[in-house]
Order: structure tokens, then sequence, then C-alpha cells
């Protein structure tokens, strides 16, 4: 027995590190193998903890056994459940180095810090924001929409928030169908999810003549308005809002304007028509967008980009004496990621994103995106083609949202399209989640998966329409 935790044997452990590698390389390589699957009892039953150690190779055989084969099974090439990114093979290298480097990306002057601060760079150019604009690397948007709009309230009510709280009635407005992060996020700040004004919408995003009344009716009621919270790329539809109409706006007001591009605003990277819809971004105040959805990263790595660095740094700059900076050796290396944010211990996130830049390229990364798109609109056309399908939602990006038996009453097709949605998912075929649009249960397909070909688009609709004929009530 060894006095520290490192391995007795480092030939051993070799051994069983390159048969864990083999495994998960075999595991993406053949991923269309591998769709989601329900976790056996017994395997279950196997993850409890005992808290006695039984070494390296045999938790090495476990991961293979146990672990590997019941994951959400979101690396399959027919998974289209929840906006879930499906992973690139660059990341295996990345996850390995970054557990060999074991960072704090808290702060300090080291290479991982470094890599954050060109991936930071990097985005930054892509989505137009300018070069005295920051960034800090956080778990995905839910977190980066708390520290832009903990940003906006110092904006709105000075730096004394910090230490007095909230002592003003803040506005904030969004569309009807805003993500719940950004609800979770007002809540969080103290403002109060009453506060958050929901505003009406249609294809086309945020009613904006809506937009403008609703924030004339709360000054003139005493409410001090401070912020419009804008969707690229809505979770439920795929819709983007008029970016540049939000962004003129926000300026006449003089609110701050986030953009909630959680995978939306990696249509940046798409051919056109789609990289279209993303204009406007660039005058955005904040920016929260997810690496591990449209990026296709491992999870989790998300961004929060905001243009005023001097506002971010004040929003959030808090550093204890034991974490002084001392300009040369490891304790330099100002400013640190921890000033920017809530974490003080942060892993090396960014690697996964350097790694699959500098692997794949802006362009064949792009040209994903732009597949995925196509892709949808595809779904969309089969949808249309089925005698008893159809779409509940236009096809505006890589969501495609339809129901299934159409001659059906309301509550039926909802019925229907629920079992629908479960029998192919446990059937291996494909997954597809749901969401609600005109009162009715519908199917939902958010195609965020490098993986996926024309011919699973064709098969999986075809596979729907077979079930949905089996499922449907008798006449």
């Amino acid at each position: 027995m060894t006095d520290t935790l490192d391995p007795e044997n480092w030939d051993d452990f070799r051994k069983s590190a390159h048969a864990l590698l083999d495994a998960c390389i075999d595991r993406l390589a053949e991923a269309r193998a591998h769709p989601w699957q329900p976790l056996p009892e017994a395997t279950r039953e196997r993850y409890a903890l005992t808290g006695t150690g039984h070494g390296e190779a045999a938790t090495a055989q476990r991961l293979i056994d146990d672990m590997l084969p019941y994951g959400t099974g979101n690396t399959h090439p027919r998974f289209w459940g929840w906006v879930h990114g499906t992973g690139l093979a660059s990341g295996l290298l990345s996850e390995m180095a970054a557990a060999t480097i074991n960072a704090n990306c808290g702060g300090r002057d080291h290479g991982m810090i470094h890599v954050e601060r060109a991936v930071i760079d990097w985005t930054r150019g892509v989505m137009g924001f300018p070069e005295t604009a920051s960034g800090v690397l956080v778990t995905g948007t839910s977190q980066a929409t708390v520290i832009a709009l903990a940003t906006a309230r110092q904006r709105a009510l000075g730096p004394e928030v910090r230490r007095r709280g909230v002592q003003s009635r803040l506005t904030a407005y969004a569309g009807a169908g805003v993500h719940t992060a950004s609800a979770k996020a007002i809540e969080l700040l103290g403002i109060g999810a009453d506060n958050l004004r929901r505003i009406p919408e249609d294809d086309r995003g945020i009613d904006l003549a809506a937009l403008r009344a609703a924030i004339a009716r709360d000054r003139a009621e005493g409410a001090t308005p401070f912020a419009i919270i804008g969707t690229a790329g809505s979770v439920d539809f795929g819709r983007f809002d008029d970016l540049n109409g939000l962004a003129d706006i926000a300026r006449d007001e003089a609110l701050w304007l986030h953009i909630d591009g959680a995978f939306g605003a990696w249509a940046r990277l798409a051919e056109p028509p789609w990289r279209g819809l993303t204009e406007g971004i660039d005058r955005a105040d904040s920016l929260a967008c997810d690496f591990h959805k449209w990026m296709y990263v491992p999870y989790d790595c998300g961004l929060c980009l905001i243009r005023d660095q001097a506002e971010h740094y004040a929003t959030f700059a808090a550093r204890p004496a034991y974490l002084a900076s001392h300009g040369a050796g490891l304790s330099g290396g100002d400013p640190w990621f921890c000033d920017f944010g809530t974490d003080l211990s942060r892993g090396a996130r960014a690697l996964k994103v350097w790694t699959a830049i500098e692997t794949y390229g802006a362009a064949r990364l792009g040209a994903a995106i732009t597949a995925n798109c196509r892709a949808a609109a595809r779904m969309g056309a089969a949808v249309t083609d089925q005698p008893d399908m159809a779409l509940m939602a236009p096809v505006i990006s890589n969501l495609c949202v339809f129901t299934a038996g159409a001659s059906l009453p309301p509550e039926a097709q909802s019925t229907l399209n629920k079992a629908v949605a479960s029998a192919l998912q446990l059937d291996g075929t494909a997954v597809f989640s749901t969401t609600e649009a005109r009162g009715i249960t519908c199917l939902r397909a958010a195609i965020a998966n490098h993986r996926t070909t024309p011919e699973d688009i064709d098969a999986a609709i075809a596979a729907v329409a077979r079930k949905a004929r089996a499922l449907a009530p008798a006449a």
C-alpha cells in the first residue's frame, strides 16, 4: 500500500486506462448502435456506494460495464430531445488533458487561464462584440443569465446594490415564451418573478409595439425598467426575436439588452439564411450561450459575454487577502476570472472548446450547424407529406414541432403524441421530446446533432407514421 492515492503500479494503471479509452472510442465510433436504453434495476443497485475501495482496474471495468451503456443517449444520430449537444471525439482528448492538468481556473497565471481568454476572444469576434468586452465560462446559459442580469441590475441601481440590496421596483421584459432560466435569474436577484413582464410574441418574436407600451406603462406607475431579454433560438420552436428591433428600443429607453442565445447564437456560424437570424446580436449588452449545445462540446460549458468589462468587473470583484495578486509569479495573471462571476473554484472548461475549434475549425462547425437546419427543414417537409401529420409551427431554425393523428380531436392528439414519443424512445428508434402548441402536446425534434443524416430524418418520420397508426384510437 502506497502512502499516496497514486496507483501502486503505474503500468497496471496504464493497461486499465487504455482499455477504458478503447471502450470510449468504440462507443463514439459505434454511436449509431447505442441508442438510449433504460437503466436495469440491478445496475442501478450496483451504483450504491459502500465506501470500500476496489482499485483502479476494477473501477475502470465498472465504468465500461455499468456506466458507458447508460447515458442520456444523446450521442446517437436520432437523438433530438431537449436541445442536447451530442459530443465530439475531440472531447476525449481535451478531457483527458484537463483531468491531468487539474487546473483551478478561478485565477492565477497559468496556461488554462490563457486558453479561456483565447476562447472568449474568439467568441467575441464571432458575435461581433468589441475588443473591450469581457467574458467568463460557466456551467451553461442558466448561470450566464444570472451573471448578465446582475450586471444589468448594478448599472440600474449603482454599486450600492451590492451592499444594500434591491430597494427599487425593477422591471424586465421578455417574450411570453422566454426560457425559465430568465425567470429564475430574476427571482435569484431579488427582483421577483412578478416583475418580469412577458410580452406577446408570434413567429417573428416579441411584439415590439407591445414592448414599448409595457415599458411606458411601468414608468408611469413608478417602476424602474432596467432590462430587455431577447431570445436567439427559443427552446420550444427555434424562434428568433428581431434583435435589431430590440436593440433600438433598448437604446431609446436606456435599458440593458440581454440575449439568451443558449443554442441559437451559434447560427452566427451557419450559412444564409440561418446566419441572418442573428443580425443585431452584436448590439447586445450581454449574451448567454452554450458550447455544449450547438457547438457540440462535452457537457458542461457555457459562456457569458458582457460588452462593458468595467461594469462586469465592478459587479463581482471581491478578492480576499489570501487571493491577492502580486503581479509576477503564479499569483499574477490579473484579471482573475473569479472577479467576473460567482465561482472561486473553476475547472478548465475552455480547453474542450479550444480543442474543438483547433480540431474542426469554424467553417466545419458552421457546416454542421447548417446541416442541422437543413435537416429540420427536411423533417418539416416530410411531416407535411404525411397524410395525417401537421406542423404546429413554422420551421425557422433547427426545431421541428408537429403532431401525429392531425385529424383527431386535440386531447386525442396529445395522448397519441405522448405515446408515440415514449414508444420510439423505448424501442431505440429515435428520441423526440414534446412541447405544447395550440393546446396540444406535440412531438418536438431539436436537431443539434452533428451525426444526423437525411436518411435518419426520413426513417424517423416514417417510424412516427407507423407508430401513430398502430397506437391511434379505433374509429
